[in-house]
């Protein structure tokens, strides 16, 4: 049960007759006339519990992007339903009119049309539907929760794909497809030409140069239809937050920018979520649409609270193909985790593989290292500088082992693994 304002009010109201006419036949008649109200109003409400629910969501939306929810409601109760009714979305669906107010005839339908503007990836839910019903004088209501379960999937943002056309345009050039021909060190002949000083030797075409009595050299297409495997580390490590984000967030945007990339480019893409099991595994060898069926499959994925497995690492890469391929690892440069599961994993995996490493790198670390105005920020900027240090000498370590590293601001993740990738695909090494 539950009373409204207008209740309160004929309280106050009744209260003049009693200060008037003060006594215990006043008090009696008062609080007589009060509770008649309060039991006639409830008795003569629509039961909330005849109400059906039918929940109509929409298949996903992306971060940041408003979208509408209906639910439909269908009064089996003989009476008028004036109800008050409140949908239980979670804070993170950004429900901006949950608390409704409609009245329904007996027998018939009405809809009621939520706007959400979600602010938290992943799968949010609404598990109930709270219905106040009201009587014809609105003084008292009957209320019930009913169990209403949708559920509405919120997908990655991909606001990286604002840098996709220039990229795209790089890649095409490598291809031949734009004026500039680039030649690489792949091994997909292209043509001959003539030697020109700081040509490798290598390339000398020695049948050719016998023939025409001048040195020539092969050049070489870069390489298309290679295998790219995207490792995301969703560990610990995973969930340091960033520029407002998880390093994990920024992670799936490098992931979704660099998979479409390279299959667009013609490459053969894998992506595997994983920690110490796998948490989404995508290849654009499947059926349908690569981009949809990744952010499909990234968009419930959640920080794991566990050390990464990465000894495991190896075997699923292993698993997606025998043959050399890219293998990108997104994953953190910290100190602890990289010096014990990190350098020894990348340095086996580049004994076969070229590897990329790509981390997002805190740019408030970077500021404290130049604030040194107070006695305070000299010992944060001096932390700043051992923690940064840390980090480049695990880069130089990396590097030594024949790894490519991307240590990137949040913003700059993405467009600067997909540089390294055309980078490598211009220079013949994939």
């Amino acid at each position: 049960m539950a009373v409204s304002g207008r209740f309160f009010v004929l309280a106050l109201a009744a209260l003049v007759p009693i200060i008037a006419l003060p006594g215990a036949v006043t008090w009696l008649l008062a609080l007589t006339m009060l509770a008649l109200v309060l039991v006639a109003d409830m008795a003569l409400a629509a039961s909330p519990r005849s109400v059906a629910l039918r929940r109509t969501l929409p298949v996903g939306v992306r971060l940041g992007e408003e979208t509408t929810a209906v639910l439909r409601l269908a009064n089996g109760s003989p009476r008028v339903l004036r109800a008050r009714v409140k949908d239980g979305w979670q804070p993170s669906a950004g429900a901006a009119n949950a608390l409704q107010t409609l009245t329904i005839k007996p027998g018939e339908r009405a809809s009621m049309t939520l706007k959400l503007l979600p602010s938290r990836r992943g799968d949010l839910a609404a598990h109930h539907v709270s219905i106040r019903s009201f009587g014809p004088l609105g003084m008292a209501a009957r209320q019930t929760t009913l169990d209403a379960p949708g559920v509405l999937r919120v997908l990655p943002p991909f606001h990286s794909k604002r840098h996709l056309p220039s990229k795209l345009r790089k890649l095409r050039e490598l291809d031949g497809k734009a004026a500039v021909q680039i030649r690489g060190a792949g091994t997909e002949f292209d043509s001959l030409r003539d030697y020109v000083r700081g040509d490798d030797v290598r390339s000398i075409d020695w049948r050719a140069t016998a023939r025409r009595r001048d040195v020539v050299v092969r050049t070489w297409r870069p390489e298309r239809d290679r295998r790219v495997v995207i490792v995301l580390d969703t560990s610990r490590t995973s969930a340091a937050r960033i520029d407002d984000e998880t390093a994990l967030d920024t992670g799936i945007e490098a992931s979704l920018l660099l998979a479409v990339l390279a299959e667009r480019g013609g490459d053969r893409v894998s992506l595997i979520a994983y920690d110490r099991r796998i948490r989404a595994k995508v290849s654009s060898t499947g059926k349908g649409n690569m981009l949809n069926a990744m952010v499909q499959g990234l968009a419930p994925l959640e920080p794991e609270l566990i050390e990464l497995n990465t000894e495991a690492v190896a075997a699923q890469v292993r698993d997606v193909t025998a043959h050399r391929a890219l293998v990108v690892l997104v994953t953190s440069l910290d100190a602890g985790a990289a010096e014990e599961g990190l350098i020894p994993l990348a340095a086996m995996l580049a004994r076969k593989h070229l590897v990329v490493v790509a981390a997002v790198r805190d740019p408030a670390v970077d500021a404290a290292r130049l604030d040194r105005s107070s006695s305070t920020s000299a010992y944060r900027a001096a932390a700043a500088e051992h923690a940064l240090n840390r980090r480049a000498a695990i880069t130089a370590v990396l590097k030594q082992s024949g790894v490519e590293v991307v240590d990137a601001a949040p913003q700059g993740l993405p467009p600067q693994l997909a540089d390294a990738y055309i980078r490598l695909k211009a220079a013949g090494r994939l």
